[in-house]
């Protein structure tokens, strides 16, 4: 069996908002790759063994003395290289040239006129001008000995550059952003062609490596694997399912903060799709009780993977067999909760599934789904045969509604989201917009406003409708959806739930807000 790991390329992170964005390009392609920090040591390089090296972008300046540099062995490696931004800012510096603060900045589309051909981007003439994304304040003023200059931009002179004998490239442009109209075939060519990577990051490959990997892990062991009937639990159980069968323990705790009629739903989908025995633990009352009183986010998301993890301890006792406990962890989830060893996140929100088990649990975690985003996600659920209505699901978070109510949490609070979020999700259904965007939701404000109804004053709560776009989930949009549409969902909330005196429309994007409000 090929190793679809061998032909890598080694992402170093300056901390871009977009690094994750040039990982998912490059896996788009078909190879793989990881991001590592930008002071990855010299002996990680070398045990890395890339077949090449991309340097993202940054905040900060080159011009500084003590901004972050590349270890100088990633330009001794004799494979190829390719600066990003800050990235061939700090290329050109660590090489001999020059960078300096620009009297000009450069924000959005810029035209890059071709100066130069390149193996780069071995189709763009001299003389064309391409569309691109810009995103600095300095710029190289002296490229090093061996580069020469490809392209420029209105204020960038200096803005793509080559050394075609070392294959080092840079671009002050970002190619991995949708704005870039050339920036997936560069990256295409840059991987495939001058690095020379197979594209062999498939979703075939990756099920086929990934149920290796477990066989070879897993042994003769059991595993109690957390379902909740969302898409990365769900994928995970059906890779448990082909690689180990009856190894496999399925455990589905209600925690009384799921969604409407979720738990039934859940056992009709899991069993009938999967053919998965599941065993179903009633802890309402459980985590309930923890949350009394609490209403700091961070402080509700622990208390809900503590008892998480007393829960699956309880049931993990019942297999005297189990050695593991398989996640659905994904890689946004370790971006945000800073456990990636990028070096440059800080804690956005803690995610109940990531960070390890305590001592006492003695088991080790099992998960399968730990580098991949969303949307390769999807593609193995599709590949694996779950139905695309699983597959699709919009993402539902581990902590359940206990962040979409703001504040303490409390059962009547609860009960006045569940159906205001049945509405909503029933109406974007009925006029085919469930698709149509990535996740949506309802959140419970413990704020009261005043309305009338039947010419007599009233006094309740408030709700915001939630809804974006993404690919990636690491950034998004707020979805633009019609006004009747949401004019519509607003009258049916207020007219059906007891409990509710305004509806409001969330148009906050990712950054600066998150998807979830806690």
């Amino acid at each position: 069996m090929q190793d679809i790991h061998a032909d890598k390329i080694l992402i170093l992170d300056f901390g871009s908002q977009t690094t994750q964005l040039i990982a998912r390009r490059v896996r788009e392609i078909g190879v793989y790759c990881e991001i590592h920090p930008f002071d990855m040591a010299a002996d990680a390089i070398r045990a890395f063994n890339p077949r090449g090296v991309i340097l993202s972008g940054g905040p900060q300046s080159v011009t500084g003395e003590k901004t972050p540099r590349a270890d100088s062995l990633v330009f001794e490696l004799g494979v190829p290289v390719l600066g990003i931004c800050y990235g061939m800012q700090t290329m050109a510096k660590q090489l001999g040239g020059e960078v300096e603060i620009a009297t000009h900045h450069e924000f959005g589309r810029a035209p890059l006129d071709i100066k130069a051909t390149s193996e780069l981007m071995p189709n763009a003439k001299e003389g064309e001008s391409l569309t691109v994304w810009m995103s600095h304040g300095d710029h190289v003023t002296r490229v090093p000995d061996g580069f020469n200059v490809v392209g420029s931009s209105t204020n960038a002179p200096i803005a793509m550059i080559a050394d075609e004998k070392r294959k080092f490239y840079g671009v002050q442009f970002h190619p991995e952003v949708t704005h870039t109209p050339c920036g997936q075939a560069l990256l295409g060519h840059f991987v495939l062609t001058l690095c020379g990577c197979p594209a062999n990051w498939t979703a075939a490959n990756i099920i086929d490596d990934a149920i290796e990997h477990i066989r070879e892990k897993v042994g003769d062991s059991d595993v109690l694997l957390a379902i909740s009937g969302g898409v990365d639990s769900s994928v995970v159980a059906a890779l448990l399912q082909r690689a180990i069968g009856k190894q496999l323990h399925a455990v589905f705790v209600d925690n009384g903060l799921l969604r409407q009629n979720e738990a039934s739903q859940v056992r009709k989908v899991l069993a009938e799709t999967l053919g998965i025995e599941i065993h179903f633990v009633e802890a309402q009352e459980r985590f309930l009780s923890a949350l009394k009183g609490v209403s700091d986010p961070e402080e509700k998301r622990k208390i809900i993977g503590k008892t998480f993890i007393d829960v699956f301890d309880e049931e993990a006792k019942r297999l005297p067999n189990c050695q593991f406990l398989g996640q659905g962890t994904i890689y946004p989830d370790v971006i945000e909760s800073a456990a990636a060893k990028t070096g440059t996140a800080t804690v956005i929100k803690s995610h109940h599934n990531v960070g390890g088990l305590p001592e006492r649990m003695q088991l080790t975690l099992l998960e399968p789904l730990r580098e991949l985003f969303k949307d390769e996600v999807r593609r193995i659920g599709l590949n694996l045969g779950l139905p695309a209505e699983l597959v699709q699901r919009h993402p539902f978070p581990g902590p359940g509604l206990a962040v979409r109510v703001l504040g303490e949490i409390k059962e009547s609070y609860l009960e006045v989201l569940r159906k205001a979020d049945a509405i909503f999700i029933d109406e974007l259904r009925m006029n085919d917009l469930y698709h149509h965007v990535s996740q949506a939701f309802v959140v419970f404000l413990p704020v009261k406003a005043v309305g009338v109804k039947g010419d007599a004053r009233y006094h309740d709560y408030v709700v915001a409708i939630r809804a974006v776009t993404t690919t990636d989930f690491m950034t998004a949009d707020w979805a633009a959806l019609p006004h009747d549409f949401l004019a519509h969902v607003a009258n049916r909330i207020m007219n059906e739930v007891h409990g509710i005196a305004r509806v409001t429309y969330d148009i906050s994007s990712k950054p600066p807000a998150t998807i979830e409000w806690e």
